[in-house]
């Protein structure tokens, strides 16, 4: 059931956002210490805030201001808080959200819908493949979606493809929540095991932490090794615990639709101006509905695309494409212009390479250096130079490549109390 608001004009849309704009212009200034503080020192009248345009005039929230100012932007007793979150710490040290029980009931909304936006029904099961401990929103958001529309849920948590193989064939789960290069674990266990995959359950996967998707939608390498072994539908996500919300595909694959009643989403240039149609800028969040700790022009430091064309499914949503990077982690090397995920999708070309670290420093002069560690079983100056090869035609550089063992990787790759693998190191 698509929500009706999503279904109406871009006016209406427009019109409805503006109205919660208000309540949540006006509750901030009431109960957020931070946000009190701030439009007191800006000689700020929140009350002469109407339209989305008039939005543009108030100041960002950076996530430095975030983790400095942490508890002064909760707005409620700490008799209501429910549950108490942190973030993963991509960029620096990892801040702590507190949800009141209004809070949890928006995040099974959001998981809910964004499910169903996937394709999933109240009839499938779905099998949860990342941690619900350790402090993490986005496995408690999904055990609680699920449970909002109705669907069955199987908790298995991260890693052991034994385990998940036998959840897989006992209980016959149609969907499964993951990180998408674990699949290839999957794929590699079941070949290992002879489990015929074709004949699993299993007819899709939802992509977390990982893009399975070029620029224009069609599949990364990541996503084509995945098909190539398992022919099941593929639909990538995005969301961050500042926002609450999740932007997943709808079954076009065109991009994550944005769900307007809980979000207000800017896409900025480098002057903090709306880019032109079509652009790359950073993504900017308004959240609406948030009881304990809203946030007012939030910077998630993710570049992305925004698309606004009609979309097959029935929704008049605005679409996200592929994170094209961070901003902080945008290298600038020998003139070109580089982001991350560019570079893995380069990597994840050759499966001869077990894994991969990326490091990232400055020179003697300042100016940004690459070094790629790689364990591979085919080491030699051949591969090496295969490697160099490949980025030069793809990327245009060639970074300085070296292969390490295995295990010495594995060590950095997952450092304690991390919940996802580092493949990037920026020392800078």
């Amino acid at each position: 059931m698509i929500p009706k608001i999503e279904q109406a004009s871009k006016t209406e849309i427009k019109q409805f956002q503006e109205t919660e704009l208000q309540k949540m212009l006006a509750y901030i200034n009431t109960n957020s210490g931070y946000y009190k503080n701030l439009f007191e020192e800006k000689s700020i009248d929140v009350s002469a805030i109407k339209t989305l345009e008039d939005l543009r005039s108030l100041p960002l929230t950076t996530k430095d201001q975030l983790q400095k100012n942490n508890t002064d932007f909760i707005c409620v007793p700490k008799s209501k808080i429910i549950d108490y979150v942190t973030t993963s710490g991509t960029l620096g040290e990892p801040v702590t959200f507190a949800l009141s029980d209004k809070d949890l009931d928006r995040l099974a909304y959001n998981e809910a819908i964004s499910f169903e936006c996937s394709g999933v029904k109240t009839d499938d099961v779905m099998q949860l493949m990342t941690t619900m401990d350790r402090r993490f929103m986005a496995g408690l958001a999904y055990f609680l979606g699920a449970r909002k529309l109705g669907a069955g849920i199987i908790r298995v948590g991260s890693g052991i493809p034994e385990l998940q193989w036998d959840s897989i064939l006992k209980f016959e789960p149609t969907y499964l929540i993951c990180v998408p290069s674990f699949l290839l674990k999957l794929i590699e266990f079941a070949q290992a095991n002879n489990i015929d995959i074709t004949k699993s359950s299993v007819k899709g996967a939802l992509c977390i932490g990982e893009p399975i998707r070029n620029q224009n939608f069609t599949h990364n390498t990541l996503a084509r090794k995945i098909k190539e072994s398992w022919e099941i539908e593929l639909f990538s996500t995005y969301a961050s615990t500042e926002m609450s919300t999740a932007f997943n595909e709808c079954e076009a694959h065109k991009g994550g639709h944005h769900h307007p009643e809980l979000l207000i989403a800017e896409i900025l240039d480098e002057d903090k101006l709306p880019v032109k149609e079509g652009e790359v800028g950073e993504l900017v969040i308004t959240t609406l509905g948030v009881e304990a700790m809203p946030l007012l022009r939030f910077k998630t430091g993710d570049m992305v695309q925004a698309h606004t064309d009609a979309c097959s499914c029935g929704r008049n949503t605005m679409r996200l494409g592929p994170v094209v990077g961070r901003k902080k982690q945008m290298i600038k090397y020998k003139g070109t212009t580089l982001y991350p995920p560019a570079m893995y999708n380069v990597l994840n070309d050759f499966s001869e390479i077990d894994c991969f670290v990326i490091e990232i420093s400055h020179n003697d002069v300042g100016t940004d250096e690459i070094l790629i560690k790689i364990a591979t079983t085919a080491e030699s100056e051949t591969f090496l130079q295969k490697v160099k090869d490949h980025f030069r035609a793809k990327l245009r550089v060639t970074p300085s490549v070296e292969f390490h063992d295995k295990k010495v990787l594995n060590v950095i790759r997952f450092p304690k109390m991390s919940r996802k693998p580092v493949e990037l190191i920026d020392l800078r």
